[in-house]
């Protein structure tokens, strides 16, 4: 009874950590350079998330806003989070972004990407 009792109690534990949405992907990678501005940054997480409370900025080295603030959640497939960019110039940006998995849980984070000269 008690090995019953453990495994249910295991595979709860591992239902509700699954479901918390983790960032799977980036477009651009983090870390990358890039020749050319990109036209979009993509996140793709790993479960659905919440589009009303979940947002990606880009910043440019001075902290600087640069996105066209259209952050969004694609309706077809609700863990893809984009927003649009202008044309960039040459130099270091930063992609902050903030989500709430459908099971409440937040997550937040940041990575960099560079476009050379």
């Amino acid at each position: 009874m008690r090995g019953v009792l453990a495994l249910v109690m295991v595979l709860a534990l591992v239902g509700t950590a699954a479901a918390h949405a983790a960032l799977e992907r980036t477009e651009p990678r983090g870390g990358s350079t890039l020749k050319t501005s990109p036209s979009q940054v993509s996140l793709l997480f790993t479960g659905a998330i919440e589009p009303a409370y979940s947002r990606v900025q880009v910043l440019n080295g001075g902290g600087q806003r640069v996105d066209l603030g259209d952050s969004s959640v694609d309706a077809a497939n609700r863990a893809l989070l984009r927003v649009s960019l202008p044309a960039l110039p040459a130099g270091r940006y930063t992609v902050a972004w903030r989500v709430l998995s459908i099971d409440s849980h937040v997550t937040e984070g940041e990575f960099r990407f560079r476009i050379a000269p």
